[in-house]
């Protein structure tokens, strides 16, 4: 009798509280497709200032999503991302972080690793599900690490899905002078 009450009790833990925790949802919508039109945003950054996709035309985007600020990978790429930024700007790109958090901890993240470019608080979660990076594990809701090239008239010419924090950036650098190079 013991042993049926037990199995009984770990069997409505697991039910009430295990699985829930273990489910993983997938994203609201797929991620728009290389060569479409980049969906448009409208974000605030760690300083207050509001940021749309429209903004930036004229010029090539780098919209990188990431979990969480203060994580080892998430500071990783921002600090890549940091470092190459006089490189990126150069070759006519903007730099946009984004993450689920609020624009209180990206300020907090932005002035400890001296971030000179914006990072975005879609805490609406409204930009994540749009792009397709809108995921949770574990009880957890995070913009999944991705990364999207977009082209001076606003169209995704690359999607990176499986992004390694530390060579994103270099990635990016190399792909947008190919790209620069065979457009003109």
């Amino acid at each position: 009798m013991k042993r049926l009450i037990l199995s009984l009790l770990t069997l409505m833990f697991t039910a009430l509280f295990a699985a829930p925790l273990m489910a993983e949802e997938p994203p609201a919508t797929g991620a728009p497709e290389v060569g479409g039109a980049a969906p448009e945003f409208h974000l605030e950054d760690q300083k207050g200032a509001w940021h749309t996709l429209a903004q930036h035309s004229g010029k090539w985007v780098v919209l990188y999503f990431y979990p969480k600020d203060f994580t080892p990978g998430c500071t990783k790429q921002v600090c890549t991302f940091r470092d190459d930024v006089i490189a990126l700007r150069k070759a006519g790109a903007d730099v946009l972080g984004v993450s689920l958090d609020d624009v209180k901890s990206h300020a907090e993240f932005a002035e400890k690793y001296h971030v000179p470019f914006p990072l975005l608080s879609d805490a609406k979660q409204e930009t994540a599900r749009t792009y397709g990076v809108l995921t949770s594990k574990m009880g957890m809701t995070y913009a999944k690490r991705e990364t999207f090239l977009i082209d001076p008239h606003g169209k995704i010419v690359k999607h990176y899905k499986d992004v390694d924090p530390e060579k994103n950036s270099k990635q990016v650098l190399a792909d947008l002078a190919e790209l620069q190079k065979t457009a003109g």
